[in-house]
């Protein structure tokens, strides 16, 4: 079964905000900078100390966030994405088609880090990450 977890956006402070939720909830904080990672090619050289993506996880509370700003900047509404966390790949195509209808797909699903990776922004304008 799929779950949904909280996806922050942070205008190049994801690091400090993340590790003050650390502090605040404890748990497991990992984060990836751009710089060694599979996208590094893809972004300029000046992004390559932000945060592609940070996670926390610290008993039923998982936090995920990056520094990786949309091409529009970092408004309220587009800093704050639901993640959908999907278990099989029948379930992540399932949930992309049924939350893309009438809404507008950022980018289509796609390989991504050993499994798929899309975005939404669904009918009601609320922004998606869907995972698997």
């Amino acid at each position: 079964m799929a779950t949904i977890n909280v996806y922050l956006t942070f205008n190049g402070n994801c690091r400090e905000a993340m590790l003050y939720y650390k502090r605040c909830f404890g748990g497991l904080l990992t984060l990836e900078t751009v710089k060694g990672s599979p996208m590094e090619s893809s972004w300029p050289k000046q992004t390559h100390n932000n945060i592609l993506h940070a996670q926390l996880v610290s008993d039923a509370i998982t936090i995920l966030g990056s520094d990786m700003i949309e091409q529009d900047g970092l408004t309220v509404g587009n800093n704050v994405t639901l993640a959908l966390v999907c278990k099989t790949d029948f379930e992540i195509e399932n949930y992309f088609i049924k939350l893309s209808h009438e809404g507008t797909i950022k980018y289509p699903l796609h390989d991504f880090y050993g499994g798929k990776i899309g975005g939404i922004i669904d009918k009601f304008g609320i922004h998606w990450l869907l995972k698997f």
